[in-house]
């Protein structure tokens, strides 16, 4: 069906590398570092978060667990179309591997009574630990040479990390204080592991430090303060000073600190900050989908991409401005007059309940 699109905006839709919809679960209690556990294996897509970030414009998202790990599990690159399962949401790779990262975490959230770490420094040691094994592992299956009687016992903690220093999952890391930060780019320049680090909320201290490591940023932005005390120095300029030092930078929403439905305003509230309205947008599109490794399929308006864009109201950076359509692979997943779709973008009684599934669209 063909809409009128007169007077509006068309844009890429929005790629949230650090979010934590479909009521997903990761590791639990037992052990700080748990690199075996999928949370492909605990996402529910028929969870009214999903139709929440279609209606904030959301097409990509990076689905991950908590941060109360040190490893809290492999995560899942998922294209928010309309399903019923969870593989209807998966994207796959021209080897139909299923796309993923490695989410870790230090600071705070992960330090606490046996087995976890009590310190910084512990958790440092129990992280680098961990990748040797990984490396000795590695080097067992080499030297067997596809001998079955010499390969070593399947671990799968091992795998996932194996993968992660063959460069085949990139690691997401949350990290906050300037330290922690440091601490995060020490530890993967030394087992030589890809790394998206997450929140950054310090990165205004340290910008040249994080551009001369390469690797990129995901920001969240706050709209109010509050929160834990080693983000208590988070700053919106983070944006605009790491732009500037050269450092490629995304948004997130860590859904549910920041609602999918008002992910645009991270864009805003950052440009208000200082950062350049292109890079901005970009970081809502183009850099997001560097970070998982698909800009190749999403985040611009291209021929030969796979048609997610969405439709606004007005200028993406003004308060005023609404998600009006929001496609898919060019299926429309979200339509903002339709009243079931328009439940879900402003909330209200059904809003939030698993039952109230749209699978709608046009088609």
């Amino acid at each position: 069906q063909q809409q009128d699109s007169k007077g509006k905006v068309i844009m890429p839709g929005l790629v949230d590398t650090h979010s934590h919809i479909g009521s997903v679960e990761g590791a639990d209690s037992t052990a700080p570092i748990q690199p075996d556990v999928r949370v492909l294996d605990s996402i529910n897509v028929r969870s009214p978060g999903i139709q929440k970030a279609q209606a904030g414009g959301i097409t990509t998202a990076n689905v991950m667990p908590g941060s109360g790990h040190l490893l809290s599990g492999q995560t899942l690159y998922l294209k928010l179309r309309d399903g019923g399962t969870i593989d209807d949401l998966l994207i796959r790779d021209g080897q139909g591997k299923i796309a993923g990262g490695l989410k870790m975490a230090n600071g705070t959230n992960s330090r606490r009574a046996p087995p976890f770490p009590g310190t910084r420094a512990k958790s440092a040691a129990l992280v680098r630990e961990q990748y040797v094994k990984a490396q000795e592992y590695r080097e067992k299956i080499r030297r067997a040479n596809g001998d079955r009687e010499k390969m070593p016992e399947r671990d799968l903690r091992m795998e996932a990390l194996v993968e992660v220093l063959e460069g085949k999952r990139t690691v997401h890391h949350h990290t906050h204080r300037h330290d922690d930060v440091l601490t995060a780019i020490r530890l993967a320049k030394e087992f030589g592991f890809r790394m998206v680090l997450q929140h950054v909320s310090e990165a205004w201290k340290i910008a040249p430090e994080i551009a001369a490591s390469g690797f990129p940023v995901s920001l969240i932005v706050l709209d109010s303060p509050g929160g834990k005390l080693e983000a208590m120095d988070v700053s919106n300029r983070n944006g605009a000073v790491l732009e500037k030092a050269g450092v490629l930078v995304g948004f997130h929403t860590d859904d549910s600190v920041t609602d999918s439905r008002h992910f645009l305003r991270s864009a805003a509230f950052a440009v208000r900050d200082g950062m350049s309205r292109e890079k901005a947008l970009e970081a809502l599109t183009i850099s997001g989908a560097k970070m998982l490794e698909l800009q190749d399929r999403i985040g611009s308006l291209e021929a030969g991409k796979e048609a997610d864009f969405i439709l606004l109201s007005g200028d993406p950076l003004s308060v005023y401005t609404k998600v009006l359509e929001t496609y898919v692979e060019g299926k429309r997943v979200f339509d903002r007059s339709d009243p079931k779709d328009l439940l879900f973008a402003t909330g209200g009684y059904g809003a939030s309940r698993g039952d109230e599934l749209h699978l709608g669209g046009d088609g």
